[in-house]
């Protein structure tokens, strides 16, 4: 997402939404691909903010093939931090498989 309009109207307007421990998924379908990647300064200083960021870009790539076309916001939470990478794949996998994200094979 390149503008805060487009951030905004996927925050404010996503069709589905998902909580988990790590993280909140905001998505809405459309005909594009657009990714954005949030950790807020209640996350930490900004060694934290971006180690939580890369963690979410690392479990997006590895599944991103598997997608559905659409807009998707990832919020870190703190917790994000203190978990290992398997069990956050598990929870990232299982959400996006909850809101209809994953491609139907």
């Amino acid at each position: 997402m390149r503008t805060n309009r487009e951030f905004s109207t996927i925050y404010n307007h996503a069709t589905k939404s998902w909580h988990t421990p790590y993280f909140v998924l905001f998505y809405k379908q459309s005909d594009s691909f657009k990714v954005a990647f949030v950790a807020s300064k209640k996350i930490g200083n900004a060694v934290a903010r971006n180690r939580a960021k890369r963690l979410l870009r690392a479990n997006f790539i590895s599944i991103c093939d598997e997608l559905s076309k659409g807009s998707y916001i990832f919020v870190a939470k703190k917790a994000i931090l203190d978990e290992e990478f398997t069990k956050i794949h598990k929870t990232f996998k299982y959400t996006l498989k909850k809101v209809g994200a994953l491609k139907q094979i």
